[in-house]
């Protein structure tokens, strides 16, 4: 099914890219940076109680776009995704905090006027982790010592198990609003979601998870200034 959906896609992005390369309007290009909070979570199977784990992003950007509403957009951020785990009745608190670089290649489709747009971007996402750390109340290497801990029910693998792919890849897509100051200038509020393809840990039938995709919620305020 995830190999459908990477083909699905990419036709889809090569498709945009014929489209932008076929028509021949004076386009603008325009770089910028964005930073913003980000919201998330891993899709643990077996399952693993958690809530969204609160972070950051930054990065640049870089956009080409076509006069009839149809562009492309490059982005190179540094973005905080992992989870949080949820402990029903105890005070206990675990989180584990993924840092990666994330390379976004983005179709980006816009409308509205010469003062405000809105816009909707989608497209493939590749990251390398360069970061993971952990977070805890308790002593997470040595989880059978502590007598009350709920583990019943409870995997706890998760708290110890080095990361195994290094390479992220994804779907991302978002909405968002551009306001327009004079000719060059531009301020953008966007709203992005994230669905990771590949799994955090090792998959195997003798590990732990059949599964351990990441995904994330990333709210972010960006300038653009345009080059042409």
């Amino acid at each position: 099914m995830r190999h459908r959906f990477i083909a699905a896609i990419v036709i889809v992005f090569a498709s945009a890219i014929g489209i932008v390369a076929q028509t021949h309007y004076e386009g603008n290009i325009a770089l910028g940076g964005k930073a913003g909070v980000t919201f998330s979570r891993v899709q643990f199977n077996p399952n693993v109680p958690q809530t969204m784990l609160p972070g950051f992003s930054f990065g640049a950007t870089f956009r080409y776009i076509e006069e009839r509403h149809f562009g492309l957009i490059a982005e190179l951020n540094v973005e905080q995704r992992g989870w949080k785990e949820k402990f029903e009745g105890y005070d206990y608190s675990f989180q584990r905090r993924l840092t990666y670089i994330q390379l976004p290649l983005l179709t980006h489709i816009y409308f509205g006027n010469n003062k405000i747009h809105g816009f909707f971007n989608a497209g493939p996402e590749i990251g390398l982790l360069i970061g993971d750390k952990r977070s805890a109340n308790f002593d997470y290497t040595n989880v059978a010592a502590i007598t009350d801990f709920p583990s019943t029910n409870r995997n706890i693998d998760q708290f110890t198990l080095d990361v195994h792919n290094h390479f992220d890849y994804g779907i991302s897509a978002g909405l968002g609003m551009e306001l327009i100051s004079g000719n060059r200038n531009s301020f953008l509020l966007e709203g992005r979601f994230y669905y990771g393809l590949n799994d955090v840990f090792s998959n195997h039938k003798k590990d732990t998870f059949s599964g351990s995709s990441g995904m994330s919620i990333m709210i972010s305020l960006g300038y653009m200034y345009r080059l042409k």
